[in-house]
């Protein structure tokens, strides 16, 4: 069961069993709480005048509730060291704390997620810079907007009808596709990535008409065999409006994602991080080499992945050996 904090009438009851001489333990057993609860109680919201009184205990306690937890843990001068010094190192938030729940023994050493979050958030809003050390560099928290219209493309299938061999990665030939923009009217890339190997296909656009895209998406696809067109599963954004294009030319099936659920296509989100290592955002792919996306792309598919039992993409996609790392 839950933990659930003290009530009113729990706080009457301690003062006035401890007024009548009562023990802890003869508190907690009536409460049905734990001894180190009303101990806690008792040496945390004590008054000015006597031990312990319930008007001012509950006072004291409403108060306290006011202060955010990540305050509470930011006053933890060790622990704010250590997380700072480590998500420096470009260890990112969950990470750091999964780490300290293993190797720290007491609470005061060990931290969530969403706390470390919010102090890099509350450090950039005065001036700091740790947040550059974030993945995406944000410094605060991105409002989620959403639109009531959505576009609505004739002859859409969505991915509840997507065959269940997809879901489970069972074959190679099916990818997720969307598009990673530059600056404003700076264009971007199309991004494909086939869901069992991880295998990147990238291809730079120009602007963010549809046309565009499905032009670029087919030629990229031009000489792979048919094995490894199965399936592409998009967005609802507007360039996949002409995505009758895609499945023309690559004789494959595409498949829509439910609004509003990018974890329906996660594996495509993430790859696009990756990218961004190389291309940060408001960047002018204009001025951009097709033969420098061409070598991220490579890097990326000639990079180790834990999911794949530390082989590449490319080594899963065309069944090649594992070549060994150079010394």
């Amino acid at each position: 069961m839950s933990y659930q904090h003290l009530n009113a009438h729990e706080r009457y009851c301690i003062a006035h069993m401890r007024m009548s001489k009562h023990s802890i333990g003869q508190i907690a057993s009536t409460l049905n709480r734990a001894r180190s609860t009303i101990s806690r109680e008792l040496r945390r919201n004590k008054g000015p005048v006597s031990p312990y009184w319930y008007d001012w205990a509950q006072q004291y306690a409403d108060e306290r509730k006011k202060i955010p937890r990540h305050e509470k843990r930011k006053s933890h001068q060790p622990l704010y060291d250590l997380v700072m010094q480590n998500i420096r190192k470009g260890l990112s938030p969950e990470l750091l704390s999964g780490r300290l729940k293993r190797e720290q023994r007491s609470d005061k050493m060990r931290v969530s997620p969403e706390t470390i979050y919010q102090w890099l958030f509350a450090d950039a809003r005065t001036g700091g810079d740790a947040y550059l050390s974030l993945p995406r560099h944000h410094k605060r928290r991105r409002k989620q907007r959403r639109s009531e219209r959505r576009r609505l493309f004739e002859g859409r299938v969505y991915i509840s009808l997507r065959p269940k061999i997809v879901t489970d990665k069972r074959r190679f030939g099916d990818w997720e596709s969307d598009t990673m923009e530059g600056g404003k009217s700076k264009g971007g890339l199309a991004t494909h990535v086939e869901r069992k190997s991880r295998y990147l296909v990238a291809g730079k656009l120009v602007d963010k008409r549809s046309a565009t895209f499905m032009n670029v998406s087919s030629s990229l696809f031009k000489y792979f065999p048919s094995k490894l067109l199965q399936t592409f599963t998009v967005d609802n954004g507007s360039e996949f409006a002409q995505f009758k294009i895609l499945e023309q030319s690559t004789k494959s099936k595409v498949y829509f994602a439910d609004p509003y659920s990018p974890w329906q296509r996660g594996l495509n989100e993430n790859t696009n991080g990756l990218l961004r290592r190389f291309f940060p955002k408001g960047c002018n792919f204009h001025q951009i080499g097709d033969d420098t996306i061409r070598q991220a792309v490579e890097k990326l598919n000639h990079r180790p992945r834990k999911c794949l039992n530390f082989r590449t993409p490319y080594e899963v996609l065309f069944k090649t050996k594992t070549v060994a790392l150079g010394t």
